[in-house]
């Protein structure tokens, strides 16, 4: 089995900075893509930006130009970047790793950490 914990949520300001940082543990051989999301309180939950093994990435068009994902292989971490934070971006936010558990088997799984919150407020 697979953990992931997300850090660094918190209050800010708009037009501030914050950045996520996410941490997987457990039974891991390999992570293939890995992800944010987010959901407000009465909305669904949305894909906030993904990031490939090799490194290509995806926004949503409400973060694009403003965020920005990255990833360690060494340290099994992704972490999210947000600049110029705006209201609508509170929300808790969820982090995703795609994951193989074991060298035997072509299976990967999507597992997701517990959320951390972002309140963006005066």
């Amino acid at each position: 089995q697979v953990q992931l914990v997300e850090s660094g949520g918190g209050l800010v300001q708009p037009g501030g900075s914050l950045r996520l940082s996410c941490a997987a543990s457990g039974s891991i051989f390999s992570i293939h893509g890995m992800g944010w999301y987010r959901q407000a309180p009465g909305k669904e939950r949305e894909l906030v930006a993904t990031i490939s093994r090799s490194g290509s990435t995806n926004y949503a068009d409400s973060v694009k130009g403003r965020s920005s994902i990255s990833r360690d292989d060494a340290k099994n971490t992704v972490d999210l970047q947000m600049n110029s934070l705006k209201p609508e971006d509170t929300a808790v936010y969820y982090c995703t790793a795609e994951a193989t558990s074991t060298p035997y088997s072509s299976a990967t799984y999507l597992y997701w950490g517990q959320g951390t919150q972002v309140t963006v407020s005066s």
